[in-house]
């Protein structure tokens, strides 16, 4: 691993780190990926198939980067109209393509509007490219 995931004693949110330390390979910063699919269209228009084409988006630029979603070490996951509801089928989609043994340190959140009327769900994130 290219980075360790630190969870201190005491009440922890299951399935993500609390943080990760970065420690070796080079820093990878990833802008918010959208479900955009190769023709430029919007995948969609459900959550799950926004999810899935986002998480698909970011492996794509992981491995033009040197890097996979092992090496990811945050996750920003930003939902128009979140509802606590929807938290299982985020889930599911993410566990499918990260390190559910060494999950990223996470932040899920809820937004009134992204930049386009269609979309659902955004996400950025933080990698590593290993040595």
């Amino acid at each position: 691993m290219t980075f360790r995931a630190v969870n201190p004693p005491g009440n922890n949110i299951p399935g993500i780190s609390q943080a990760a330390i970065i420690e070796s390979g080079k820093l990878l910063l990833l802008s918010g990926h959208v479900p955009f699919r190769a023709d430029g269209s919007i995948a969609g228009p459900e959550l799950e198939i926004q999810l899935e084409q986002v998480f698909s988006n970011l492996d794509e630029t992981l491995k033009a980067s040197g890097s996979s979603f092992r090496h990811v070490a945050r996750l920003t996951i930003y939902v128009r109209d979140f509802q606590p509801g929807l938290l299982p089928t985020i889930r599911s989609v993410r566990d499918r393509f990260i390190d559910t043994a060494h999950p990223p340190a996470s932040s899920l959140i809820g937004v009134a509007t992204l930049f386009h009327p269609e979309v659902l769900v955004e996400i950025d994130a933080i990698a590593t490219i290993p040595a």
